[in-house]
């Protein structure tokens, strides 16, 4: 009787403790869904921080290039037109460079979209 008694109670554990185990049987998947979503989170201050300093850099060549292109602008027709002429060209390449370094620094933007 004892031993019957014995054998029950410990059928009835095994089954109460496998029960318990699949009572949550998707927390692993939501650890791995948190995990992926802090990954991606991660992932989106990286190309955010690399689109910040490309743009800053290209706000700064681009500035700079035109506001090189306005001196030589102010310089034709006067006693250094050649001069003026030289900075026309030089600060529109050196614009044209710093717009495009502008634009490269969206393309870290399009990074943090997941294709499906």
């Amino acid at each position: 009787m004892l031993r019957s008694s014995f054998l029950i109670l410990l059928f009835s554990l095994l089954t109460l403790t496998t029960y318990g185990q699949e009572r949550y049987p998707g927390l692993d998947t939501l650890k791995q869904q948190v995990l992926t979503l802090q990954a991606d989170v991660d992932n989106i201050h990286l190309n955010l921080e690399k689109s910040k300093s490309k743009f800053q850099r290209g706000i700064l060549v681009a500035t700079l290039g035109y506001t090189i292109t306005i001196a030589g602008g102010l310089m034709l027709g006067r006693e250094n037109d050649e001069l003026g002429q030289g900075l026309l060209i030089a600060g529109g390449v050196t614009g044209v460079v710093g717009t495009y370094m502008l634009v490269d620094a969206f393309k870290f933007l399009g990074r943090t979209r997941r294709r499906p």
